[in-house]
This record gives C-alpha cells, structure tokens and sequence, in this order.
C-alpha cells in the first residue's frame, strides 16, 4: 500500500490541458474531479495516520477512488 497522494495530474500527465478545460466547461466534470480530490485527501490521511479510520472504511474510501479515477478518466477519453 502506497503512502502516495495519487494526484489526478500525475495519474493523466498528458491530459492536464484537457482537465483544466473540462473543469471550467462541464459541471459534471468538474464536480466528480472535486470529489475524486476529496476523497483521495482522505485516502491518504487515513494511510499516513493522520486521521486514522477502520481497515474496511479505508478500503472502501480507496475503492471509491478507484470508481471516481475510471470514470474521470472515461470522461478524458471522450473529451
């Protein structure tokens, strides 16, 4: 298990244009990027024990991650 924040950036690192111009066009978009955002600050706070949470809420936080990620990212390969 990483310790590593999984930054949306680092993960698409020849989409950042096209992130940046989804975010300021599509609403859609730009909310499940603020969640996906959310949600992997709390990932990693949890694995770092900053704010220590039960093993199966950490892996369900990771797999709704995961969820945001795939759909972030079907939502690149569309734009």
């Amino acid at each position: 298990m990483s310790n590593t924040p999984h930054d949306i950036y680092e993960d698409f690192p020849g989409d950042a244009e096209k992130i940046h111009m989804l975010k300021a066009s599509d609403a859609h978009f730009a909310r499940i990027l603020e969640e996906y955002h959310e949600i992997n600050r709390d990932v990693h706070r949890a694995e770092t024990k900053v704010e220590p949470v039960e093993q199966l809420a950490e892996v369900e936080m990771r797999k709704k991650r995961a969820a945001l990620k795939d759909e972030l990212a079907r939502m690149l390969a569309k734009a």
